[in-house]
């Protein structure tokens, strides 16, 4: 399968099955952004979460090729598009 379909199928299509074990995703992402900005003593928004994600599966992926790091990479940022357009 195609890791763009695989993400399809990870972002939306199993959205109850990880909320059941985790919470919503894009609550998750908002808390980790708080928890951060907590850490940091600064503003750290649930986008810069999102996007640092995505910067560290291409990092990861810089050394090492693994599908892993890609689907990770795109689900990221297909959820990312979800958070936008449920904003």
């Amino acid at each position: 399968m195609n890791i763009l379909n695989k993400a399809d199928e990870i972002v939306n299509k199993r959205k109850e099955e990880k909320e059941r074990f985790y919470g919503s995703f894009e609550e998750g992402m908002e808390k980790a952004a708080k928890i951060a900005s907590i850490i940091r003593s600064k503003k750290i928004s649930t986008e810069d979460i999102y996007i640092c994600l995505v910067a560290l599966k291409l990092s990861r992926e810089s050394y090492n090729h693994k599908e892993d790091n890609l689907l990770d990479a795109v689900a990221y940022l297909g959820s990312y598009n979800n958070y936008i357009n449920n904003k």
